[in-house]
């Protein structure tokens, strides 16, 4: 009933030990706390918050318009909705070195078990989209300083996500998203993020140069190929994340809905692909509410 029955710094240990024991993690992307609580509910190993489908849920595109405000809101909401642990996206930290401690501490407080800073310039991009550009090594490593040096559970997860590898600086490649990602775990990243990867080789060679978790994005429409838990862990890969995943399911199943409704009139035609009302009652533990309204608190003369 209500929230999570594990304590952040719960989540944060778990998750470590986790990644020490060298166990590949799947984590879809929660658009909305009901989503964390159905990730759980199928046995997932984390969930993960991604910065796109909170500007997509906003009506708004993934071009660095989010707030922290926005974001640390919206991750606890759906931190505190699972015994999971939840790893954010951070974008470039919401500012200068100073403001990526103050993300960081905020994140902290929000509950999620660790979150990912990206060497993107200000405003950032969609991590598979053409036209991104990086900043120089020395800002990039003061923003993973500065996020590691802000937090105060040592449990936190700082990792450090690179977009060199398909920027348009003139350093793009896979060898100078090596030497950024080795650079980014110099600077105490627990974790690296190589965006926009183009195949399993590129994986491998990065989680061969770096002796931290690597992350693989297997996001629809991008630039990678849609890789198997088997292939990603033979790779090297420890984490693995579906961010808009749920979204774009959710949204073209309510797309369906509504043409169905506009089309006939009804939207009897698709009643049979709902969740039915018993399957939302059971997520939200409405018999757990029932009991403790009515064996407890119920007033009875």
């Amino acid at each position: 009933m209500l929230y999570s029955h594990a304590t952040p710094s719960d989540k944060r240990a778990a998750l470590r030990a986790r990644l020490a024991a060298g166990e590949l993690l799947q984590l879809p992307g929660a658009f909305n706390p009901l989503s964390a609580r159905l990730i759980q509910d199928k046995g997932f190993d984390g969930v993960y918050i991604s910065g796109a489908v909170i500007s997509a849920d906003l009506g708004l595109p993934d071009i660095g318009l989010t707030t922290l405000t926005e974001v640390a809101t919206r991750s606890g909401q759906i931190a505190r909705m699972t015994d999971l642990p939840a790893l954010v996206d951070a974008d470039t930290g919401f500012g200068e070195p100073m403001n990526v401690a103050r993300t960081v501490q905020t994140l902290e407080d929000a509950g999620v078990a660790g979150c990912h800073i990206e060497d993107q310039v200000n405003p950032k991009r969609c991590g598979h989209l053409d036209g991104k550009a990086t900043v120089d090594l020395e800002t990039a490593t003061k923003r993973i300083r500065a996020a590691v040096d802000a937090r105060r559970d040592p449990n936190f997860l700082v990792m450090a996500r690179t977009d060199v590898r398909a920027s348009l600086d003139g350093a793009a490649g896979l060898a100078a998203a090596i030497d950024r990602a080795k650079a980014l775990v110099d600077a105490g990243a627990d974790a690296i993020f190589p965006e926009a990867m183009r195949d399993l080789a590129e994986f491998e060679a990065v989680a061969s140069a770096v002796d931290v978790p690597v992350l693989a994005n297997m996001t629809e429409f991008g630039k990678s190929e849609l890789f198997t838990r088997d292939q990603l862990a033979a790779s090297g890969v420890q984490i693995v994340i579906y961010p808009v995943t749920l979204l774009r399911s959710a949204m073209g199943a309510a797309e369906r809905t509504l043409d169905m409704i506009r089309e006939t009139g009804t939207q009897d035609g698709v009643v049979g692909e709902m969740q039915t009302r018993a399957r939302l009652y059971e997520l939200v533990d409405y018999a757990g509410y029932n009991h403790f309204d009515t064996e407890i608190f119920t007033y009875r003369p």
